[in-house]
């Protein structure tokens, strides 16, 4: 028989299924309905069982942010797989060769010096070359080269090295920023083509402007990765609402030492510290007032000062994270949950694969 989610011990990780489900098929249906390749970031859930849910549905491969999710995944039976992730170490090199023959892999570079250990690894491998895209900063301001005459001279020398081939751009746009990362790309592509370089794929992503994938239509993929779950930040957002968000902390409330202030038995190693300009670290669901102020590492701090009703000691609360990724990569495993029933308790298998 089903177990009730009575009967499991706190903090612990609920994930709707249907919810999670309906995210799914939303988003693969938006995307099938415009034209958008969907290849979808699997960091959120570090699970092989969504993974191949998405490819299932219609998704034409997955992302992983590292090698060592990459290696799970691969390990479960996916065979096409992202890595946008700058990768430098002689040991992690030897790790993307070897795995290079497993599936079908392709990377990013953002510097000469990236490209040259790729290089140099697959110096022998001209008959399987590596693919190397060039990532693109469009304005998030975090890995990418600079500038869309930087990733001309950057696809130079990807295609002038024997063992990789030059692939195409990729960005991490800025949330909003779809026109100008539109601009952006569409210059680079242009100038690109002009050097005898056409692009063949131009990646971009990030769930908080899915449901704008569709204004770059220079684009040949894109990788939302929370959508599967969403969370409290995209709600913040109005890319989805309360009632999308299929990934709950479950809790207890150990202590009520003040009137209007209440312990709970999760902190910074059970929710995300995350505050993404939200006030608090969570919503409490059925609490729309309480204020989650403070955490140390194993306790949670709520204020009810602005809450008719306030919980008692014992009485269990469903948070809702800011930030759904960094939880999947606190817990060992995840219950998955139909209703107030457990449909099956599944280990988080890329948790802690960081690197």
């Amino acid at each position: 028989m089903p177990r009730h989610i009575d009967t499991l011990q706190t903090p612990c990780v609920l994930i709707d299924l249907d919810r999670a489900e309906a995210n799914l098929k939303r988003a693969q249906d938006y995307a099938d309905a415009h034209g958008v390749r969907l290849r979808p970031h699997i960091k959120t859930h570090k699970l092989p069982l969504f993974a191949k849910r998405q490819l299932e549905l219609g998704a034409i491969g997955i992302t992983c942010q590292k090698l060592g999710e990459a290696e799970v995944m691969a390990d479960a039976g996916i065979e096409d797989i992202f890595l946008p992730y700058n990768l430098v170490a002689p040991e992690k090199l030897a790790r993307l060769k070897d795995l290079a023959k497993r599936v079908t892999l392709a990377v990013t570079a953002d510097s000469a010096y990236v490209v040259d250990g790729y290089a140099e690894t697959f110096a022998d491998s001209a008959g399987a070359p590596l693919e190397v895209l060039v990532e693109c900063d469009t304005g998030a301001g975090r890995c990418g080269v600079q500038t869309p005459d930087d990733a001309v001279v950057l696809a130079k020398h990807i295609a002038s090295k024997p063992g990789l081939v030059f692939d195409g751009l990729m960005t991490y746009p800025p949330a909003g920023g779809t026109a100008d990362v539109r601009a952006w790309l569409q210059e680079a592509s242009d100038k690109l083509t002009a050097a005898g370089l056409p692009p063949k794929t131009i990646s971009t992503g990030g769930t908080p402007d899915i449901w704008r994938a569709h204004e770059t239509p220079i684009a040949t993929e894109y990788r939302p990765g929370t959508y599967i779950y969403f969370d409290r930040s995209l709600v913040a957002r109005d890319v989805c609402t309360v009632d999308d968000c299929a990934l709950h902390v479950l809790v207890t409330v150990v202590s009520r030492p003040t009137a209007d202030r209440a312990i709970i038995d999760a902190g910074s190693k059970a929710l995300t510290s995350d505050l993404l300009g939200l006030n608090g670290y969570g919503q409490v669901v059925g609490y729309p007032d309480a204020v989650i102020y403070g955490m140390s590492e194993e306790h949670g701090n709520i204020d009810f000062s602005a809450s008719a009703k306030k919980p008692e000691i014992g009485e269990r609360l469903l948070i809702l994270p800011n930030h759904a990724c960094p939880v999947s990569n606190l817990y060992d495993h995840v219950h998955l949950v139909s209703g107030d029933h457990v449909v099956e308790t599944v280990a988080v298998a890329a948790r802690g694969r960081v690197d």
